[in-house]
């Protein structure tokens, strides 16, 4: 297997810059023009190095499973502080480089132990469940993290039309590949495409994403356009994005990090501040809040346990990281 070339992230890079509230803050504070300024427009202008591709607006209800009580993290941040390797290994290479993804058209293909192996058009897909507003603490394995309001349904939803044979076990992610829209796969030596899996079961809890779009409108390109996966209990890589395959098989499967570096990236990779493979993760850098609230204390599935915590019944969390 190469070498994977790992980039260092300086301590100021992580350290967050937002100066402004979220879109829905500025909507609820209701002084004339500040709604503006969440615009892909005025976005584009302020940030120029940012590439939102958020441009349609997408018809969405609210969801019973959305945390309460968060302050969500500003659309600047969530779309211009980004792990997307395949567009560069760099906080801001995905803003930069992402606009020249092609999401449309875009098919999801289903393989593996399945009755019938389908193809699915992106549109279709999204059209195939109500489209719900779920806001999720979004943790990261490098000890940051976000709150956002993502868009989508569950993964059960899309998984029961897949109609998965009962020996199946495990689903498989794959994102595209393709170095002619992607110049990080040149940079960052990762066994590609990108891969990921879950279990069963965590696939099916209602809590699992299949997530098409964030602050109301389609997926900007560096955050994962136009279809990823949000798994809130885990840390952020195991979340897929521009998925273009999926597959169902009996075995765990193979992903990308835990190929790269099994010791630092677990199958699993549930947040847990007790498991540190190489530095602590007991304390979390929260970008976009206040000086006084940017350190946290990190919560065990990341704060989903009474929900999620049943999946691990029985199982030495040390060692099925």
């Amino acid at each position: 297997m190469p070498a994977i070339k790992l980039p260092r992230i300086p301590s100021s890079e992580i350290t967050p810059k937002s100066a402004y509230l979220s879109r829905r803050a500025f909507m609820g504070a209701g002084a004339a023009g500040i709604a503006a300024l969440a615009t892909e427009r005025i976005v584009r202008f302020a940030y120029p190095d940012a590439t939102v591709h958020a441009d349609t607006k997408l018809v969405t209800v609210p969801s019973p499973l959305s945390t309460k009580g968060l302050q969500l993290t500003s659309y600047k941040d969530i779309t211009s502080y980004n792990n997307f390797y395949e567009f560069g290994p760099s906080k801001d290479d995905p803003a930069r480089n992402a606009g020249r993804l092609k999401t449309r058209p875009w098919t999801v293909s289903v393989e593996g132990l399945v009755k019938n192996k389908k193809t699915f058009d992106i549109d279709a897909l999204m059209k195939l469940r109500p489209l719900e507003d779920r806001i999720y603490r979004f943790r990261c394995v490098e000890a940051w993290s976000m709150v956002i309001p993502w868009v989508g349904y569950s993964l059960s939803e899309f998984i029961k039309q897949c109609d998965p044979l009962p020996s199946a076990k495990y689903v498989q992610f794959i994102s595209l590949a393709d170095p002619k829209q992607m110049p990080g796969l040149s940079e960052v030596s990762l066994d590609w495409p990108y891969s990921e899996g879950l279990r069963m079961d965590e696939a099916m809890h209602p809590l699992t994403l299949l997530t098409f779009g964030l602050y109301g409108e389609t997926l900007p390109n560096q955050d994962g356009a136009p279809v990823r996966i949000v798994v809130p209990w885990k840390y952020g890589f195991k979340s897929a994005k521009s998925i273009v395959k999926v597959r169902f098989v009996d075995q765990q499967p193979r992903t990308a990090w835990n190929d790269a570096s099994p010791s630092y990236y677990g199958f699993y990779s549930n947040v847990s501040p007790d498991v540190a493979p190489q530095h602590s993760q007991r304390m979390e850098r929260v970008i976009g809040a206040s000086i006084f609230r940017q350190l946290q204390p990190t919560l065990m599935f990341n704060g989903y346990g009474d929900q999620v915590a049943s999946l691990y019944s029985g199982m030495d969390l040390r060692k099925f990281y």
